[in-house]
């Protein structure tokens, strides 16, 4: 079936666990930014591999170069958000280096995926 193919993508995977691991990171975001940049930033982390597996169930790759383009904008607003939650200090130093590496591997990988379909 199509609409599980997705699984088997290099390209998901990295995503959907950098999304884990930013909802992992914001359970201990102060409770007043619960509707504040706790939500806003785990929606565009997510947003990202849900992007990739719509577009990937769509026909055809220019579908699939649209929601790819979405996708990468979502992580440049979800790497904003996580500068800002440094600058905060509701990152450490460590945390916000160890995820901001796995959002620039994939920005190259998703970038490198977006120009082989162009």
């Amino acid at each position: 079936m199509k609409d599980d193919r997705w699984k088997n993508l290099n390209v998901s995977k990295l995503p959907d666990e950098l999304a884990y691991r930013v909802y992992v990171f914001t359970r201990n975001f102060p409770k007043e930014e619960r509707y504040g940049i706790t939500s806003q930033l785990r929606r565009a982390a997510l947003s990202i591999p849900t992007n990739i597996v719509e577009g990937y169930s769509r026909k055809g790759d220019r579908e699939l170069s649209r929601f790819l383009s979405i996708s990468l904008g979502s992580m440049a607003e979800t790497k904003y958000l996580l500068h800002f939650c440094l600058k905060l200090e509701y990152l450490s130093e460590k945390d916000y280096r160890e995820i901001n590496e796995g959002y620039e591997a994939l920005g190259k990988m998703l970038w490198r995926f977006y120009e082989k379909l162009k």
